[in-house]
């Protein structure tokens, strides 16, 4: 998955409340609690930022198959498969 936010971005520190359990474990195990969540976030931003594209793009999307089912594509005289 390719990055969506420049690595160069300073840091800023903040406050999570975890599962206290979970979280001793995570230490134990020298989980880096900040690299796991920078990860976990810009994935969980990522799908978030496709489905809000989806979204704001469906009517065009659909308005495009039927487009294309109506009328084919340019390239169908030329396919060979």
């Amino acid at each position: 998955m390719r990055n969506i936010h420049s690595t160069k971005t300073p840091k800023k520190a903040t406050n999570l409340s975890l599962n206290s359990e979970l979280l001793a474990e995570a230490k134990r195990l020298n989980i880096n609690l900040s690299a796991t969540m920078e990860k976990a976030l810009e994935k969980e931003v990522s799908q978030r930022l496709k489905a809000e594209w989806l979204e704001q793009n469906a009517k065009a999307i659909e308005a495009c198959n039927e487009l294309t089912e109506k009328h084919g594509l340019f390239s169908d005289s030329y396919r060979v498969f």
